[in-house]
């Protein structure tokens, strides 16, 4: 069981959901079940995912019971979680405040829920591991393997229809958008899906296939079909993906810029063609 040191996120959400309680007292009530009334940011996220995928055949109490035995036990995931929603506060212009992707955001509530799954699964415990990602992808609209490794400080913006296969890996302080494909190329077995590098941006509806490394700091346009390993620090865009640039920063996925630079268009601008 985790010491009751001090914790600036969890202490900020509270605040955060006593303001709107008084604000808004339609919503009181709720606030307090899913926060106010929980003393451990764990206790709350566990409460509030497992009602959420809750079934009649699974209670959302043996749920809730084994979220915070995967919580409480590991580190890494509690420290990840505050990253996580901290990425969100930081890189969503629609978000001000850490409650709102607590509460209300499916891209974080399937990525903790994946975090639980993943822990199921590298202790043995594979059916249970399946069970939850069937119900985040029923529930949220998010597919990601148990198996997937996913890094620290990562945003799944929207979310919706987000497909990530069992041998993935994605990098810290990585930005996702909707409709994004990190999968693999037909039947093959084994290693066989993308690995993402620290502080990539993938805007929505790009597909990266295959057994393939996307470099850290790099950016893939939207729509785009990445079939071919990515260098660090360079935009691909197009259907297959090809280089067409550099990011303007180091760690496009902080920035959230999705715009695309590159030379052609540049020359043709200042010749006046383009």
């Amino acid at each position: 069981m985790p010491t009751s040191n001090a914790d600036p996120v969890w202490e900020q959400i509270r605040a955060e959901a006593t303001q709107h309680s008084r604000d808004e007292p339609i919503l009181a009530s709720f606030l307090h079940s899913t926060i106010l009334n929980h003393t451990r940011l764990e206790l709350a996220l566990s409460f509030h995912l497992a009602s959420q995928l809750d079934s009649p055949t699974a209670s959302s109490l043996l749920l809730r019971e084994v979220m915070l035995q995967a919580l409480d036990s590991d580190p890494a995931i509690r420290e990840a979680v505050r990253a996580d929603l901290l990425a969100v506060q930081e890189r969503d212009s629609a978000c001000h405040e850490l409650y709102i992707p607590f509460l209300y955001f499916k891209g974080f509530h399937a990525l903790q829920t994946q975090r639980v799954a993943h822990w199921l699964w590298t202790h043995g415990r594979e059916s249970l591991a399946l069970f939850f990602q069937n119900r985040m992808s029923a529930e949220f609209g998010v597919d990601i393997h148990p198996a997937a490794r996913m890094g620290r400080g990562i945003m799944l913006d929207h979310a919706t229809g987000l497909v990530i296969g069992e041998t993935a890996v994605v990098g810290n302080n990585v930005s996702i958008l909707q409709s994004v494909t990190l999968g693999g190329t037909g039947k093959d077995e084994g290693d066989r899906h993308p690995k993402i590098g620290d502080g990539v941006l993938i805007s929505a509806g790009a597909k990266i296939l295959g057994n393939i490394h996307v470099g850290e700091g790099a950016k893939v346009g939207a729509g785009s079909v990445v079939l071919e390993d990515v260098p660090p620090h360079t935009t691909v865009v197009g259907v297959p993906a090809k280089i067409v640039g550099r990011p303007s920063t180091d760690q496009p996925a902080l920035d959230m810029d999705h715009s695309i630079c590159c030379p052609e268009a540049e020359e043709d601008a200042k010749r006046g063609t383009g």
